[in-house]
């Protein structure tokens, strides 16, 4: 398995310096064989994969712009192998068509390689190809048996720098068994985070609108001064400071209320949701979806379901969760102005929880068929 940590590094001027270089050359060569694949493609000839296109870049185009030697050959390498990636990608129909990188992008990254002690991470320092010893908030150490595989650098659009370590490491997990008891479904609310099949409404502290005051009168300001003067970068990062710490208040709700599910249930069952076109204009929710982190929070849930054995369910897209009743089973039409679902049947209860409940027992049924 994998596993990777981030750490807050503060480099030097010099340091700095050599980071903005390997930002721009890894930039550099990835849109240089960008242009030279799709050239090929106009002309009719093959696609050259990942080793020509590396074997090139050492043989012949750090000849032709020397100042590629300066900066970390892991770090070209990569470049080259991400945009193959992203056309392996467009060629199984999963992205569209890769596009250049601009210098103007507000973060930035590049990724380097382990091998022989070129990278480690320190006592308030993390070691790096080319940089040496950098500075860092060290605030956690893998074990001594993981394996160091490779180091990713980037600068966040506040100016902030950063170091994501990944390590590769044995687990054996055994799968758990389910106890029916432990089985919880969960319903996405917008105005929320999710309801659950126990009638437990996790509410979401919307951080995005509780700064939006205060990043909307950063952005006045910025208007008013002169475009990509010294004034106007200052604001832009006062801009990005304030919307980094709304998505890291975010991130930290998420992992706690995900950590709380994980280590309660034994299987967790949600909906196959398409967050893109809930967030679309026509329903008009797009900055609460995006506010939630709903995508974020099924993600962390996966992989901390997953080390510990346990089990996380998508029921199929077209499920009628909120139009069937929970009780009979009937489906009964409604809009989604009405909250309270009323059967036939006599049961009567919030819209959220009977679709709740249905999205577990369907995920329940979904594993039993498969086990």
């Amino acid at each position: 398995m994998n596993r990777a940590y981030k750490y807050r590094v503060y480099p030097t001027a010099e340091q700095e310096q050599l980071l903005t270089d390997t930002f721009g050359s890894c930039r550099f060569v990835y849109n240089h064989y960008l242009a030279l694949q799709s050239e090929n493609y106009q002309q009719g000839k093959a696609y050259r994969n990942k080793t020509a296109c590396n074997n090139d870049c050492n043989r012949i185009l750090k000849q032709e712009q020397p100042w590629l030697k300066q900066v970390d050959k892991f770090a070209l390498t990569n470049a080259i192998y991400a945009l193959d990636s992203a056309y392996q990608r467009f060629f199984r129909r999963q992205g569209g068509y890769p596009r250049f990188k601009s210098r103007h992008h507000s973060r930035m990254s590049y990724t380097t390689n382990y091998t022989n002690g070129n990278i480690a991470v320190l006592a308030g320092e993390i070691k790096l190809p080319k940089l040496g010893k950098v500075g860092a908030v060290v605030h956690r150490r893998a074990p001594e048996d993981w394996r160091l595989k490779q180091a990713t650098v980037s600068r966040e659009s506040d100016g902030s720098y950063y170091v994501s370590v990944l390590y590769e490491y044995e687990a054996a997990i055994m799968p758990q068994a389910v106890n029916p008891e432990q089985v919880i479904g969960l319903d996405y609310k917008s105005d929320g985070l999710y309801m659950d099949s126990d009638g437990r409404c996790c509410g979401m502290p919307h951080y995005y609108r509780k700064n939006q005051k205060k990043l909307t009168k950063a952005q006045r300001k910025l208007k008013a001064k002169q475009l990509q003067s010294v004034n106007y970068r200052k604001q832009q990062k006062k801009i990005a400071r304030i919307a980094k710490k709304a998505a890291n208040q975010r991130k930290d709700y998420l992992h706690k209320k995900s950590t709380e599910i994980a280590n309660r249930y034994d299987l967790v069952c949600v909906e196959d949701l398409s967050l893109r076109a809930l967030a679309n204009r026509g329903f008009g929710n797009g900055k609460a979806t995006m506010d939630n982190g709903y995508g974020s929070f099924l993600t962390m849930l996966k992989y901390k379901l997953e080390e510990r054995g346990k089990r996380l369910i998508r029921i199929e897209k077209w499920y009628a969760s909120s139009k069937t009743c929970s009780r009979c089973g009937a489906v009964k039409m409604m809009p989604l102005s009405v909250r309270r679902y009323e059967c036939n049947c006599g049961m009567s209860m919030d819209r959220d929880l009977n679709a709740a409940i249905n999205i577990r027992n369907r995920g329940y049924e979904i594993y039993l068929k498969a086990a």
